[in-house]
């Protein structure tokens, strides 16, 4: 591993000329705008990591942003007018439009890569990354399908690379502390779980858009990276991909990591027996194209040691969780998405990302307090997701980071199981053998593999 080196050229002012040429109107229509970076005391000199981003614009501000302590050394964007904001700020950072030229020029100044493209393409720049000896942070879900998330988590693991998956709720103090109560046993056995979110908030259940022509400011051939072959669309890029299969991950790949993540955390429920789908589809002509515009997924997890099986339920789209029996009337269920526990002793709501944890109904909150006051705390609390990452870099320790790949890689897995449930159809139910990574179903298992176009693979 890679970590904290060449001090003499750490400081962001000897990243050299740009490699992307911007015109000069959209970087003037950039500068114009509130700054999407606000400054931000950099550490010292000796301290700062060179960090290279692919993908600088939309979710990947927010990623840049919690690294500005540190040398913003390269960004990468395929799409500059997306980029501009960035490019802009970040004018002394060297910058491409094509990670593969980045990390060919770069990889030997860097000493960590953030990697936040459309899902499709986190796999392959990812292991390019960690093939370079770099620690990655790489957005949610970590990859687009199972065999790679497994291929992933496989190699950090073997080379001790440092890694850390973008669902930002496993490091925050209220989620950890959830986790510490569950652990305890407040709850009891906890045999049933409630998940939800309102997404998908981009369209599903569509066929694809009629083809547009390319704009010039978009490197159409390496934003499809790995992906088959397809014309442009606007009606696809630069968000609504989402619901494509051939690119994300529909509303449980965008979501779950923020909100599975942490009953799967929690009751250390690890690989499922099998998973069911249920959904409709009203234009069957685009089963081919995209996801299901709405889906209640069940996962049955089998019994760990001295805790009972779990059945986990998901919702999304139009499909609403259940309000819970002793839900208290003035309570509302959070709109963007959470968790019920059903407890043999107490149930228990938390909002999405983990965030306000709370026994219900509220008399058995207060029946619990003093139990709950003196659940000792067992998990590092730390001041971002970033941080945790940064300190795991400068540790050389794998472990620091907790929703590492040894966490993101099987949490990815479980996730993507129902996706390939749907590419089958509704109302299908897979098994699943971890070890073989075979449902039984030779359909479904070929989508539990990835397949490259030509010229891109791990």
């Amino acid at each position: 591993m890679k970590t904290m080196k060449r001090r003499s050229i750490l400081a962001a002012g000897t990243a050299g000329a740009a490699f992307t040429i911007l015109p000069s109107s959209v970087l003037a229509q950039a500068a114009k705008k509130k700054s999407a970076f606000p400054e931000t005391e950099q550490l010292p000199p000796s301290e700062r990591l060179n960090i290279g981003f692919v993908g600088a614009g939309g979710r990947a501000q927010a990623n840049i942003r919690g690294c500005m302590k540190h040398n913003i050394y390269a960004l990468c964007d395929v799409d500059s007018a997306r980029a501009a904001a960035a490019f802009s700020h970040f004018d002394k950072a060297r910058q491409y439009d094509d990670w593969r030229v980045m990390m060919d020029k770069e990889a030997k100044n860097l000493d960590a890569v953030v990697v936040s493209t459309p899902d499709h393409n986190h796999a392959v720049v990812t292991m390019a990354a960690m093939q370079n000896g770099l620690a990655v942070y790489t957005e949610k879900p970590l990859t687009r399908t199972i065999s790679e998330a497994r291929i992933l988590a496989e190699y950090a693991r073997k080379n001790r690379i440092v890694t850390q998956m973008g669902n930002q709720g496993h490091s925050n103090g209220q989620a950890r502390m959830a986790v510490e109560w569950i652990q305890s046993g407040i709850l009891g056995d906890v045999k049933e779980v409630h998940c939800w979110t309102n997404r998908p908030i981009w369209p599903q259940g569509i066929v694809r858009p009629a083809a547009e022509r390319i704009p010039l400011t978009l490197n159409w051939d390496v934003w499809l990276g790995p992906a088959p072959e397809a014309p442009y669309s606007s009606k696809i890029v630069p968000f609504n991909w989402r619901g494509f299969w051939d690119y994300g991950s529909g509303a449980l790949g965008d979501m779950a990591a923020h909100i599975i993540d942490h009953p799967v955390w929690a009751l250390g429920l690890g690989a499922p027996l099998r998973v069911t789908v249920d959904f409709e589809r009203k234009n069957p002509a685009s089963a081919a194209d995209s996801f299901p515009v709405s889906t209640i997924v069940t996962y049955e997890f089998a019994a760990r040691g001295k805790q009972p099986p779990v059945t986990l339920k998901w919702y999304d789209g139009k499909n609403r969780v259940p309000r819970p029996e002793g839900l208290d009337p003035e309570r509302t269920i959070p709109e963007n998405g959470g968790v019920f526990y059903f407890g043999d002793r107490y149930r228990m709501m938390q909002s999405c990302y983990g965030v306000s944890p709370r026994i219900f109904p509220e008399t058995d909150m207060q029946q619990a307090a003093s139990q709950l006051k003196n659940v000792p705390q067992r998990l590092p609390r730390v001041s971002s997701h970033y941080e945790e990452w940064f300190s795991a870099i400068k540790a050389g320790d794998p472990s620091i980071a907790l929703s590492n790949f040894d966490h993101a890689g099987p949490l990815t897995e479980m996730m993507l199981l129902a996706c390939v449930a749907m590419r089958v159809g509704p109302e299908t139910t897979l098994s699943w053998n971890p070890e073989t990574m075979k449902t039984g179903n030779d359909i479904a298992d070929r989508y539990v593999q990835h397949e490259y176009r030509e010229g891109w693979s791990l």
